[in-house]
């Protein structure tokens, strides 16, 4: 976008930009384009349609930059720095995954099953990233306690960001761990864990392989190898009758049923995303904690 174009309406903009990124081969052009604006003004995207004013010289440029690095492959959400989930914004970067929508499931299958807990709730999101799943459940849970595991220290970093930004510092306590952390007598662990079998990393789509961080993709030979970890220790971090509610692959959910099943978890079952994808494996434990 050159100097001559500094003249450029909201709509004209949006229009051009979506071309641009359809050029690009970027099935979702027009919201793309969208969301770019929509940060860029401070503005929600239906408002954009009623916007009344042209773009300044240097608004451009910055949308120039982004459009740049959106066609080297960059994904949307590590440019403008924020990613949606739960109807709420979170911060993220390339230390992270990115929320996914289908991860949602997880919160839903979680609210579901507490309305019938009795007691205080202590809920544990294993690898939390951002902290999307633990501050979604802070939001809607006002009197749980919420433990947030993660390794990653760059991660953490960008998780309390989150617990700051959303105010729920006082209910979710971020602890550095790989997977459990000293804390147990949990209602609930949940957790959407790396699930890619090794050999397949490099079939992904370049945005998700070359700029999302591998330990939060990479499973192992079977995509299974965090998973299996997880169903074979829960049971020592769940209180009685606590829930185990995991994320899985395509094609993956008979055989973590399985896992959960020789684990000791009963209820087993698998529920399906909006896709008809079996996505979360849930069970209980009717185990002695210690």
């Amino acid at each position: 976008m050159t100097k001559r174009k500094t003249s450029r309406e909201v709509l004209e903009a949006l229009t051009v930009l979506t071309k641009i990124l359809e050029e690009a081969g970027i099935s979702s052009a027009r919201l793309e384009a969208e969301v770019f604006l929509s940060y860029l003004l401070g503005k929600s995207r239906a408002q954009l349609y009623t916007l009344k004013r042209k773009l300044k010289e240097e608004e451009l440029l910055v949308l120039s930059d982004m459009v740049k690095r959106r066609l080297q492959g960059e994904p949307v959400a590590y440019i403008i720095g924020e990613k949606e989930f739960w109807s709420l914004r979170f911060k993220v970067s390339p230390a992270c995954l990115i929320p996914r929508p289908e991860t949602e499931l997880l919160v839903e299958e979680v609210l579901k099953l507490s309305s019938s807990s009795n007691g205080p709730l202590k809920v544990l999101d294993i690898g939390t990233g951002c902290g999307a799943i633990a501050i979604a459940l802070a939001k809607e849970l006002p009197s749980a306690r919420i433990w947030a595991s993660e390794r990653s220290r760059e991660a953490l970093k960008v998780a309390e960001e989150n617990v700051a930004l959303h105010q729920v510092g006082d209910r979710v306590f971020l602890v550095e761990a790989d997977l459990f952390p000293e804390e147990s007598g949990f209602s609930f662990i949940v957790s959407n864990p790396p699930y890619i079998p090794t050999h397949d990393i490099f079939n992904l789509p370049p945005e998700v392989r070359d700029y999302e961080p591998l330990e939060a993709l990479d499973g192992g030979p079977d995509g299974l190898s965090v998973i299996r970890r997880i169903v074979e220790g829960a049971g020592r971090y769940l209180k009685k009758e606590g829930w185990l509610l995991l994320e899985v692959g395509y094609g993956q959910a008979e055989k973590v049923e399985e896992l959960f099943k020789k684990a000791g978890f009963k209820e087993v079952s698998s529920v399906r995303d909006y896709s008809g994808i079996k996505r979360v494996v849930k069970g209980r434990w009717e185990g002695l904690t210690r």
